[in-house]
């Protein structure tokens, strides 16, 4: 009833949303010659806040039109060129030729609530140098019944088949959750002795083995056993959204989870946002807005890849027990013999503990010493890892100088 209830508090507060959506339309109009008294600014303030606190989150653009290709701004352009019901592979393509013969890279976006525009800093910070591939996972509310499950082992087949389509052996780089299939199917890859295994993989801030430094979420997850989670994370789509009936972990649940371990921050940033409203300060506010449009952007997961990943990483801890299995038949990161594997961690992690993605290194283990690498990034939290200053002018380099050294 919880998913219900929130489909109709939507609703039922739209009609004073459209009235908040009025009021700004009057108080910011540039010939409204109140507009920038402190009554103007004071109203305004407050039906914005109002607006942005009730408002329903959409999926945002990536918006990413250019880049620096070799001193050069070279056009760029997304396309979809692979599709199936819970994801698309977007593609960054650059018209020129300063761009050809880029390294093919393979960014898979966590699946964990948040839209693969997430990575959207992490996108234009390898435009210049790699052919860039995103996985843009869909909403699972917009899924409809007809289209099926997917699972832990389904999101494993639809990377192989993205590697495939990609036509040779790219690099694949998951960030955070996705670290655990990405690592199933370099292996699955690996003991078919598929042509097309990735010549690297890249692995940034993802739950390998959550025993080591355990966080919060870690613990929070691993004190409890699945039939909790079933019970109390999981909800069925209300009707009139396309994929009602189906079985999610909403992502309006999600959020309110990752809000509240750090409430007093959030609450800090959004009093300070009012402040910069009030005061007139238009860059300040704006740095707010973009973030927390990005952040409150959220969408569901289907039950059973939730509750499989709960379950498979954080409660068993398959990967470093030995216990992972595809479809039934275990796999061993042991297979991977080829593919260079560079681990990525933030100092401050409070999601994936420092150690969880190193854990990597202690299960491929016949892939040659010189190709294997682990980064520990000094000062950045979690997103630190894929976003912000340091990730460009620190992180960056290694990751981009790592790819490099396979292609030759």
């Amino acid at each position: 009833m919880l998913y219900q209830f929130y489909e109709m508090n939507h609703a039922a507060i739209a009609p004073w949303r459209q009235l908040a959506e009025s009021g700004l339309a009057f108080w910011d109009n540039a010939s409204n010659p109140m507009g920038q008294t402190s009554l103007g600014r004071a109203s305004s303030a407050t039906l914005s806040m109002f607006e942005r606190l009730t408002r329903r989150y959409g999926k945002p653009a990536f918006g990413i039109g250019e880049t620096v290709v070799k001193g050069k701004m070279v056009a760029v352009h997304q396309e979809v060129i692979w599709q199936k019901p819970f994801c698309q592979l977007l593609h960054f393509r650059k018209d020129d030729k300063a761009a050809a013969n880029q390294p093919k890279v393979l960014v898979v976006a966590p699946m964990s609530g948040h839209y693969a525009t997430l990575l959207r800093s992490t996108v234009e910070a390898m435009l210049p140098e790699h052919d860039v591939y995103v996985t843009d996972w869909v909403d699972a509310r917009q899924v409809p019944l007809h289209q099926g499950h997917f699972d832990l082992d389904d999101y494993t087949d639809y990377l192989i088949e993205m590697l495939h389509h990609l036509g040779e052996p790219a690099h694949v780089m998951a960030v955070c959750q996705p670290s655990v299939p990405v690592l199933a199917a370099v292996a699955l890859m690996s003991e078919r002795q598929d042509r097309l295994v990735p010549a690297s993989m890249i692995l940034m801030g993802g739950p390998i083995d959550t025993r080591r430094n355990p966080t919060a979420v870690n613990k929070m997850a691993s004190g409890k056993d699945i039939d909790w989670f079933r019970n109390n994370a999981v909800m069925t789509v209300p009707f009139p959204l396309p994929g009602m009936g189906r079985q999610v972990y909403p992502g309006f649940l999600q959020l309110t989870g990752f809000m509240t371990m750090n409430l007093d921050r959030h609450m800090s940033a959004h009093r300070e946002l009012f402040w910069h409203l009030l005061e007139g300060d238009g860059d300040s506010a704006d740095r707010h807005k973009d973030f927390y449009d990005e952040y409150l952007s959220v969408m569901d997961l289907t039950s059973e890849f939730y509750l499989q990943t709960v379950d498979r990483v954080f409660i068993h801890h398959d990967w470093p027990n030995g216990t992972y299995a595809y479809r039934g038949t275990a796999l061993s990161p042991a297979s991977i013999t080829t593919t260079a594997l560079l681990t990525i961690e933030g100092e401050r992690d409070d999601i994936s503990g420092v150690g969880q993605t190193e854990a990597a290194h202690d299960l491929v283990v016949n892939v040659a010493k010189a190709k294997k690498r682990h980064y520990l990034q000094l000062g950045v939290g979690h997103y630190g890892v894929f976003s912000g200053s340091r990730f460009r002018t620190e992180v960056m380099p290694v990751l981009s100088g790592f790819i490099a050294e396979q292609v030759t």
